[in-house]
């Protein structure tokens, strides 16, 4: 069961009182929650990988619109009630740095470049290094997505992966090349951390909250 969740345009990404969720506790159903961010360039492919996931579809076309757009999964992981949110930047990766909240609560992320842009490669360090910041220790995985457009790429072996110990998946949200093991893998990562945090960034993170507010 799926269920897709935009939000409207705002400076900071944030979701109403009726949408948000405390990743710390259990929804409201029993189910446990789990965030899991997404992080590259503008159009690498983040969405379409994430619509192929819960989806099974693909419709070539960009919507960036929206300041945050959140994809909600509900599924059973080793007979647990699980709530998957998936945030996505929609756009506002262009800016080159994301809100401190997009990261709070996070246990896993999915870094995403383009086989067909070197660019979209080297600014994965960017936005590794801003993860960290904040969630220094949440499993992360990296994907190069697009490799129907450039199967030479899967023959590489990249420095970024190598360097972070960071898990690298060859796909194409085009085909679906392996973009089932990739989210299956990132939610068992997450699960993992979730019952085993390491981070205690995230206290330091409510305290800001509580100050802007």
């Amino acid at each position: 069961m799926s269920e897709v969740v935009d939000t409207v345009p705002a400076e900071k990404a944030e979701l109403s009182k009726a949408e948000e969720i405390d990743y710390d506790t259990e929804t409201k159903d029993g189910e446990i929650a789990v965030k899991i961010i997404c992080l590259g360039d503008s159009a690498v492919g983040k969405s379409k990988l994430v619509e192929r996931y819960l989806m099974d579809g693909f419709q070539p076309q960009q919507l960036s619109t929206y300041a945050l757009t959140l994809y909600r999964h509900r599924t059973v992981v080793d007979g647990e009630k699980v709530l998957i949110d998936f945030w996505d930047t929609a756009g506002q990766e262009i800016f080159q740095s994301m809100h401190a909240s997009y990261y709070y609560q996070a246990h896993a992320c999915i870094l995403v470049f383009d086989a067909t842009r070197k660019v979209t490669y080297k600014n994965l360090t960017n936005w590794y290094q801003e993860m960290r910041q904040y969630r220094p220790e949440i499993p992360c995985v990296c994907a190069v997505n697009k490799i129907d457009t450039n199967m030479e790429v899967t023959e590489k072996t990249f420095n970024f992966t190598e360097k972070h110990k960071v898990p690298m998946y060859y796909v194409s949200a085009s085909n679906g090349t392996n973009v089932v093991k990739l989210f299956t893998d990132a939610i068992s990562m997450a699960m993992k951390y979730k019952k085993n945090p390491t981070d205690f960034t995230d206290l330091v993170l409510d305290e800001l909250e509580r100050d802007e507010n």
